[in-house]
């Protein structure tokens, strides 16, 4: 049986995800020695270095959670479902995908219209950077958490394919 289309593309932005939250832990953990470094060493902080690694935080969270959701493995959704019996757990399951999809939309809709309305506003620290592109992780991470979550909802739980079990052959 060939995959669905919408799985296939599914398992790319897995893989995306997977990929930008890596990347924004991996320079964050680089960030913040090179502030302690200024700060404590140097004596001369940098202005810069705690405001990014804010920023890449945001980004590890947001959209790490949403592929923590696909594999399923967030721990807040699975802590419940995996302790009920097998009768109640489906229904359990539906409503908790329910929840989480309601708090995607949520978040994307209202995370989208915070960054559309600061986009005007800097950062002290990067004048730069406009405040709305810093929320950016909010509505894209909550956005491909909801793509997720209809994944689930029309194929199943996608945690045993090669591409989330890291079963690669």
């Amino acid at each position: 049986m060939s995959t669905p289309a919408y799985v296939r593309w599914m398992d790319r932005l897995y893989l995306a995800s997977i990929w930008l939250a890596g990347t924004a832990i991996f320079f964050m953990a680089l960030i913040i020695p090179w502030g302690v470094f200024t700060r404590y060493v140097l004596g001369t902080g940098s202005q810069w270095p705690e405001p990014i690694a804010i920023l890449l935080m945001i980004v590890f969270s947001f959209v790490g959670a949403a592929a923590a959701y696909r594999a399923n493995a967030h721990i807040g959704v699975t802590l419940l479902t995996e302790r009920l019996p097998v009768g109640l757990r489906c229904g359990v399951e539906f409503l908790a995908d329910l929840l989480v999809g309601a708090a995607s939309l949520f978040v994307a809709w209202y995370g989208t219209r915070l960054c559309l309305e600061t986009l005007g506003q800097s950062i002290a620290e990067l004048p730069w950077l406009p405040v709305g592109v810093t929320y950016a992780a909010l509505p894209l991470g909550s956005a491909i958490t909801l793509l997720f979550v209809i994944e689930r909802r029309l194929f199943g739980q996608q945690d045993a394919r090669p591409v989330v079990s890291q079963e690669q052959g």
